[in-house]
């Protein structure tokens, strides 16, 4: 009876655990990242405000580390102008969207405590991940119709 109360439990933790996919998707993800390049399907330069923190300017060359072990993070902004102190955050990889066969990828800007003020973030859809390559997508809403950004990083 113990053995089949056992295999029962363990038959729920893996089935309400994330899947293996997204455990490798973590391992992956760990580490040092720059953030080489922002492109938009619009046309011109944009200003664009990303993660309502700063220009898209400060964010090209911005240092990301990513912890999956208790999924946070820090990213530093990059270039003149720019705030260079450590900006927090915590984020989670959820399994594939149906609609866009794409991972949702929630980025919650947090302290360095890991707590969030207003307890809200970024959805965004990872499109690519390898050993050295990120590229995250998100579409917003300019002038009341769709772009795309693209936000491309590169393991350091």
């Amino acid at each position: 009876m113990k053995n089949i109360a056992l295999i029962l439990i363990t038959f729920c933790f893996l089935a309400c655990g994330s899947s293996k996919t997204v455990r490798e998707s973590k391992k992956t993800i760990k580490g040092d990242w720059i953030l080489t390049s922002i492109k938009s399907s619009a046309i011109g330069d944009l200003k664009i405000t990303l993660l309502s923190d700063a220009q898209k300017a400060c964010f090209e060359n911005s240092t990301w580390q990513f912890i999956p072990n208790n999924n946070t993070g820090h990213y530093t902004l990059s270039g003149l102008n720019c705030e260079a102190e450590q900006r927090y955050f915590a984020f989670t990889i959820d399994d594939v969207n149906e609609d866009t066969d794409l991972y949702n990828f929630l980025l919650k800007p947090t302290d360095e405590k890991g707590k969030s003020e207003t307890n809200s973030g970024f959805r965004l859809e990872l499109t690519s991940l390898t050993e050295s390559t990120m590229q995250w997508q998100q579409i917003v809403t300019l002038d009341g119709k769709p772009i795309t950004i693209n936000m491309n990083f590169s393991k350091i």
